[in-house]
């Protein structure tokens, strides 16, 4: 099978800039060299490739669309999210790991920090040279952020945390975690916890069929003692945290383009080289090529899809309900490529010889996380009648 060439069927590299295009090769280039070869073994293992973590860091990978430091590279949201696109190519834990880093832990400390948490943290964390996860989601509320039962409480020069996040990429190696509790006014803040702080405590979660080669953790907090200094000050209520979240599902709405781009890629080149019936390979069948076809429109409307979001975003234009279209749309046709692609490699398709079942497992969590499928229908047609449907 011939290496990856890329798939863009209506030409939509004419619409990204000379930029864009290095980032993207520079982070197609990583994935072939250094994240396929081992893929399988990590997802095998059920371990996370952190060695990779500071070359993602020297590259620019971690937090590179952000702005306002020397150390930042700045670059535009479509070229971060042509990153996001190249590194989920090789495995959704790779870009779950940076959207995780700069999305959600860096655009917090950079957008709500102090400049003293900014100076510390942020050049730690676009370097790779220190590990950052996210703790809003728990066991009892996922979609209803706003039912957390996690607290703190300003006790001297100290807040002292209780409770439980759930379901953390990087959650059991972080060196940090941005962490979002209910105050004692019932108001919600945010925290910088970090690493061996007393009453803070990281376990990886176990036995997970799909995201195998992502760090997946539980955050407990037992009277963790946080010192008053490392609240992130510009945190106001949920809104705060739900802005971090629509940059995260920025990148997913990018991301998932890998996958599909892949699975499309591999179920093309063996539906050509697969020999069936008179002789003739399956991608001679008309059932097939429909698949095929299906496959390509949709990659091809998401791309469009993909750079006007990420175009708006540049202007400042994109409302989150954009952002809702672009995580929705992508994700659901993502999925449904994975399964069509293997369709067409049948038997061949549920062995790890091919990327393809790897990659249909793991966007069935990619399909969930960062806001249910559901979820963003509903953020959508509040969007589009005024009347919100959530409750």
């Amino acid at each position: 099978m011939r290496r990856f060439e890329g798939v863009d069927f209506v030409e939509s590299d004419l619409l990204l800039t000379e930029e864009e295009k290095l980032m993207r090769d520079t982070a197609r280039k990583f994935v072939e060299d250094k994240v396929k070869p081992i893929i399988e073994e990590y997802h095998r293992g059920h371990r996370f490739p952190i060695h990779l973590v500071k070359e993602m860091g020297t590259l620019g990978f971690l937090g590179s669309n952000l702005k306002g430091y020397d150390f930042l590279p700045g670059i535009s949201n479509v070229g971060y999210g042509l990153i996001m696109q190249e590194l989920e190519r090789g495995d959704s834990a790779l870009r779950s790991f940076a959207s995780v880093q700069g999305a959600l832990v860096m655009y917090p400390i950079l957008t709500f920090g102090s400049e003293e948490q900014k100076s510390k943290w942020l050049p730690l964390l676009a370097s790779g040279e220190k590990i950052g996860c996210f703790g809003l989601t728990e066991p009892d509320f996922g979609s209803n952020p706003a039912g957390m039962k996690t607290t703190a409480k300003k006790v001297g020069s100290h807040y002292i945390l209780n409770g439980s996040k759930m379901w953390i990429t990087n959650g059991s190696i972080a060196d940090i975690a941005v962490v979002f509790a209910k105050l004692e006014d019932g108001n919600i803040g945010g925290f910088i916890v970090e690493r061996g702080m007393e009453g803070f405590k990281q376990v990886e979660i176990k036995n997970k069929f799909s995201l195998r080669a992502s760090d997946t953790g539980i955050l407990y907090f037992e009277d963790c003692k946080v010192p008053l200094e490392n609240k992130l000050p510009g945190t106001k209520g949920l809104k705060s945290a739900l802005m971090c979240l629509t940059q995260a599902r920025y990148g997913i709405g990018w991301g998932v383009l890998g996958p599909a781009m892949e699975c499309f890629h591999i179920a093309l080149e063996y539906s050509k080289e697969r020999i069936q019936f008179a002789g003739k390979p399956i991608a001679s069948h008309q059932l097939v090529q429909e698949k095929l076809v299906y496959m390509l429109s949709e990659i091809t409307k998401a791309q469009l899809l993909s750079i006007q979001v990420g175009r708006l975003k540049d202007e400042g234009k994109a409302h989150f309900s954009h952002i809702s279209l672009l995580k929705k749309n992508n994700v659901k046709i993502a999925r449904e490529i994975a399964k069509l692609s293997r369709e067409i490699l049948g038997a061949s398709g549920i062995v790890d010889d091919y990327p393809v079942i790897r990659h249909m497992l793991n966007l069935e969590s990619v399909f969930t996380y960062e806001g249910t499928d559901e979820i963003h229908t509903l953020i959508i047609g509040h969007r589009i009648t005024d009347i919100p449907a959530y409750y």
